[in-house]
């Protein structure tokens, strides 16, 4: 069996080329943002699919950047890719599993970001193709930290902490649905086991549960302050948590909030 995965070097990708490596008898070739250094990348595109022949695709790799304004450079990466590798998988009949976002879902009156609009956009089209999207909510977890400023909040505050620089959350509470990085990746396996029953659908990866920053950061024992509401972006979502009626079937996240950052923490502490 020969897997294909998009971002591969990545936070995700990375974690699941590991998990399949390990725990199956497939061949793992990759994908990353080289492919748009070539000004004919969209031919480029489908000439390595058709070399590589995958018998699957798990397209993970986007621009992660939420806060990116370049129209270009984020419908590139997060739509006009994904239309084109989705289509050569619907014609070719390879499962394709594609890593969307809960991003997609708005703010708390339903408007998206430019980073937003390009997962949904292209979510659809999968959708549309009879193909399987992943809505993941805030990953964290080991091998995250090459992503800066949109590694988790428990990755940048524990740098900052351990720096012995100010800790600061923006106001009003906001909370997230974290996820451990495990965890997406068996909700990645559990789609690629059960795609012929799941495919045409998306389905939330999260824990089920909604958690305030102040807690991740209580469990790690960082102290924190506030930032001036001013500072807060436009459109940022205030809550956000995975319906369970909408996960995969079959699929139970392992990891609590608590759970997930005692073994994390402890990764942290070994290399930071």
């Amino acid at each position: 069996m020969r897997a294909l995965i998009t971002g591969h070097k990545g936070f995700i990708g990375y974690n699941l080329k590991k998990m399949l490596e390990a725990k199956m008898d497939r061949y793992i070739y990759g994908l990353d943002e080289e492919l748009f250094d070539s000004p004919n990348w969209k031919e480029d595109l489908e000439s390595y699919i058709y070399r590589q022949q995958p018998d699957i695709i798990f397209h993970v790799g986007a621009c992660a950047d939420t806060m990116n304004q370049d129209v270009e450079y984020m419908m590139t990466r997060n739509y006009e890719s994904t239309v084109i590798m989705s289509n050569l998988a619907k014609i070719h009949d390879i499962p394709f599993i594609y890593s969307s976002s809960a991003a997609n879902y708005g703010d708390v009156n339903g408007n998206r970001n430019l980073y937003a609009w390009s997962k949904y956009a292209a979510e659809k089209h999968v959708v549309a193709n009879y193909q399987v999207a992943l809505r993941y909510f805030n990953v964290y977890g080991p091998g995250e930290g090459h992503k800066g400023k949109m590694a988790s909040v428990a990755h940048q505050m524990f740098n900052r902490h351990k720096a012995k620089q100010p800790v600061q959350l923006f106001p009003g509470r906001p909370q997230r649905d974290f996820i451990y990085i495990d965890d997406v990746v068996s909700a990645n396996i559990e789609a690629m086991v059960g795609y012929h029953e799941l495919r045409g659908d998306w389905y939330d990866v999260g824990s089920g549960e909604a958690n305030t920053f102040e807690s991740v950061l209580e469990h790690l024992n960082i102290p924190y302050t506030y930032k001036d509401k001013s500072e807060m972006p436009d459109n940022y979502q205030m809550y956000t948590k995975a319906d369970q009626r909408k996960m995969l079937p079959g699929w139970i996240p392992k990891f609590t909030l608590e759970q997930g950052l005692k073994k994390y923490k402890e990764y942290l502490c070994k290399t930071i």
